[in-house]
């Protein structure tokens, strides 16, 4: 059984109140933690890791809280994203391990969520900066909630760790005008539309 011990945790919050034009009647948030893990796999090849994703879900939910607490509580959540950053030794392969727990995790904490949780990894040293995606968490083709959210964190990830990262945001990007499905056109049905 794979042990994730966690170095630290890092969370950021956003608070955008203006990008040109007039501010919006409601600031939009978006949000993301990370928790700085020693990574089992590093400097080896692991033919199955599936299994590990099982020792991660409670990290998952754990991060989820936190994030969700950091933004005020579930109501208005209504995007989200995932990614890892995978240290040195390690493979793009390890930071999949989050996919599991770390999206099934945000699903069952936001209630209704159809939609993919948007997910990015990469293989970086310390200071990289990963582009969380973002999308609406009901359905896929709500342009108005494409969009990132930029984590690094100084120190992380050394060699042997691995950053994994949830993201969560409130509202649409500020100004959205590219059309398309708006959020109040889902159905949620199905997860894209």
């Amino acid at each position: 059984m794979p042990d994730f011990p966690v170095r630290k945790i890092v969370l950021q919050i956003e608070e955008i109140a203006h990008e040109g034009g007039s501010p919006p009647r409601v600031p939009r948030f978006r949000g993301a933690v990370a928790a700085v893990c020693a990574n089992p796999f590093a400097g080896r090849f692991a033919p199955d890791l599936q299994p590990a994703m099982e020792d991660l879900k409670p990290l998952g939910l754990m991060l989820t809280d936190r994030l969700i607490a950091a933004l005020g509580g579930r109501e208005g959540i209504d995007g989200y994203g995932k990614g890892a950053l995978v240290g040195e030794g390690g493979e793009s392969e390890h930071g999949a391990l989050w996919h599991v727990p770390g999206g099934y995790a945000m699903r069952a904490r936001l209630g209704e969520s159809r939609a993919i949780v948007p997910s990015a990894m990469k293989v970086a040293g310390p200071g990289a900066s990963l582009d969380v995606p973002l999308g609406h968490i009901n359905a896929a083709y709500v342009r108005s909630h494409f969009d990132a959210i930029t984590v690094a964190i100084a120190d992380a990830p050394r060699a042997g760790e691995i950053a994994f990262v949830l993201a969560m945001a409130r509202g649409p990007r500020v100004h959205s005008r590219m059309g398309g499905l708006e959020a109040w056109q889902v159905k949620g049905e199905d997860g894209l539309r």
